[in-house]
This record gives C-alpha cells, structure tokens and sequence, in this order.
C-alpha cells in the first residue's frame, strides 16, 4: 500500500472475514502495518470505511 497514487481505506480482516483493523483515509506514501491475526487486506475508496461504519470484529461475507 505504498505506492500507491490516492488515499484509501484499509480493512484487515481474518481467515473467517473478520475485521481485526480498519485504517480510514489511508494517504499515499504512508507506511503502515499491518494487523497481527489479519489473513487478507480489502483496499477500498478513501471514506467508506465511515460511511458504511465498518469497524473492527464486524464480519464482511463476499458472495
């Protein structure tokens, strides 16, 4: 996620779609590390993470 061009959201999520870290507003060139237990990253648009209230322990199911 460091090279990237534009801010995003960041959700961490387990192997059971867990949410273990949501980083919102994630800018570019910003280091950041990632959640211990996390399995899988979900990049997603710059303010979803508080417009949908997406927070940690939620489970995102995909179908």
């Amino acid at each position: 996620m460091l090279f990237m061009r534009f801010a995003i959201d960041a959700v961490f999520l387990d192997r059971d779609g867990r949410v273990v870290r949501a980083v919102p507003d994630l800018r570019p060139w910003v280091p950041i590390v990632a959640a211990r237990a996390a399995d899988a990253v979900l990049e997603l648009p710059a303010g979803t993470i508080g417009r949908t209230g997406t927070q940690v322990g939620d489970v995102l199911r995909f179908a």
